[in-house]
């Protein structure tokens, strides 16, 4: 397909071949170094374990690094050809690019002590130069401190209340009584109090469905809590999602299981948990059964449903599971375009074929841009894809684009985590603790940086690991 002669090539990440799975396997084990990667569990067969931790990403990497300092023998089962989870590395025009999380930032203790463990250094993220928003009659260009001080204003209106109700924000139940009235809430159910309307509801609606994967399942207190964790304006909300990691985003997380000395089992999705005897099962798919006196869950809420337990889960695990935390729609979409390389960002209403456009690195020829998709846009669809960044940025022209569409992914089953209405008061602190001798962790039930950050995942990581140390005995 062409334009103007320009070759447009769509690379979704779907369909993915069994060889380029055994590619990305082998990328895996030489990467993560001493970590011990296998498609299958044969290479720890006969080996006794101390805890089996579930899922590679950052929370279960943080939980084996731990356990293993404790010198427990840990085995990493991950349903995946790769390590990550929702962080997964690829390139676009020769560029390192995030299929899934991105961005560290200021403020996050816990990151930027894994940065210095591992003496890792950050980057800052491109400034935009220029701001594309929704105007009355279809969209206007701002200077970025114009647009800025405009979202500042319309987000402190929004939020009103939010530093009472999360006074301490890393203590979310601090102020139950005060929950109460606003946890029902949905983003929809806030814009609409505020009557909202015009550009002003176009501008509101449009950054909170970025976050949420739409507006009526996303819960007002999920992103009030990371709007007073980031400092209470705007900007500072903005500014945690503002920093490269040296290496990308896999970089800590290869570091850590190097340092655990856990076998990794790649290519092992988990099928049963069953506790019999003081052990615990789990099995993965194709029978293969391993036991440990303990196992981690570190898997997204939404892929609990997938798992058969033994005994069954308790409500709060079973609703959170039958509910899920993931936000419904989040496709991740980079861009090589040329017509342009000004570092243009761009907003669009909800229900746009793409609401945020963000500037990235500039090329000979243009520049690389990452976009967040409403439902509306097809990427499988080349000319879609090109209407849509024509219609924020008419001068652009894609050369070249890949896709995540992370709730397609079956072992991510949604994006991001973000609490829906009601789950922060019905499921913390109880959804935190251990079943039996299954314990949970990952960033979807942390306290403070919950869902949508690395952060959220050390911190769920850290308690999980100290709950499994105990229970192994």
């Amino acid at each position: 397909m062409t334009e103007n002669g320009d070759s447009t090539t769509p690379r979704a990440t779907a369909g993915v071949t069994r060889r380029t799975l055994l590619k990305a396997a082998g990328a895996t084990a030489l990467t993560a170094g001493a970590v011990t990667a296998t498609t299958s569990s044969a290479a720890a067969e006969g080996r006794p374990y101390d805890a089996i931790v579930v899922g590679a990403g950052y929370a279960g990497g943080t939980v084996a690094r731990e356990l293993g300092a404790r010198g427990m023998k840990v085995l990493v089962l991950e349903a995946r050809g790769r390590i990550g989870g929702r962080i997964e590395p690829g390139t676009l025009a020769g560029q390192h690019i995030e299929l899934g999380g991105g961005w560290f930032g200021p403020g996050q203790d816990l990151v930027a002590s894994e940065l210095r463990r591992y003496s890792l250094t950050t980057t800052e993220d491109v400034h935009a130069t220029r701001m594309v928003m929704p105007g009355p009659g279809g969209y206007a260009s701002h200077t970025p401190q114009e647009a800025g001080a405009r979202l500042n204003s319309l987000f402190a209106d929004f939020y009103a209340g939010s530093e009472q109700y999360f006074e301490r924000p890393y203590e979310p139940l601090h102020r139950g009584d005060l929950l109460a009235s606003v946890d029902r809430l949905s983003l929809a159910d806030r814009i609409a109090q505020l009557g909202l309307t015009g550009v002003d509801h176009d501008w509101v609606s449009g950054a909170t469905s970025v976050f949420a994967g739409g507006n009526r399942t996303g819960s007002l207190t999920g992103l009030a809590q990371w709007y007073q964790l980031a400092g209470g304006t705007y900007d500072k909300f903005l500014s945690v999602m503002s920093e490269l990691p040296q290496g990308g985003m896999i970089s800590i997380l290869e570091r850590m299981l190097r340092e655990s000395g856990a076998t990794v089992s790649l290519n092992s999705p988990v099928t049963a948990i069953r506790e019999r005897g003081g052990r615990t099962q789990v099995e993965v798919r194709g029978g293969r059964v391993h036991e440990a006196p303990v196992v981690v869950l570190a898997t997204p809420v939404n892929m609990w449903s997938t798992i058969a337990f033994e005994p069954g889960l308790p409500k709060v695990y079973a609703d959170a599971a039958r509910e899920g935390l993931g936000v419904p729609h989040a496709t991740k979409l980079w861009l090589r375009v040329r017509g342009t390389s000004e570092a243009v960002s761009a907003q669009a209403p909800e229900g746009a074929p793409i609401l945020l456009l963000i500037p990235q690195k500039e090329l000979p020829d243009g520049r690389v841009f990452v976009a967040f998709t409403g439902p509306a846009l097809d990427v499988s669809d080349p000319q879609a894809v090109r209407a849509a960044v024509r219609g924020l940025l008419p001068e652009a022209r894609v050369v070249e684009y890949r896709a995540k569409e992370w709730h397609k992914d079956p072992y991510a089953r949604g994006g991001w985590g973000l609490r829906r209405p009601g789950q922060l008061l019905r499921q913390l602190p109880d959804i935190q603790q251990p079943f039996g001798r299954v314990v949970f962790a990952g960033g979807d039930i942390a306290s403070g940086w919950n869902g949508a950050f690395v952060e959220g995942a050390l911190e769920s990581g850290f308690r999980a690991a100290e709950q499994a140390a105990a229970l192994a005995g």
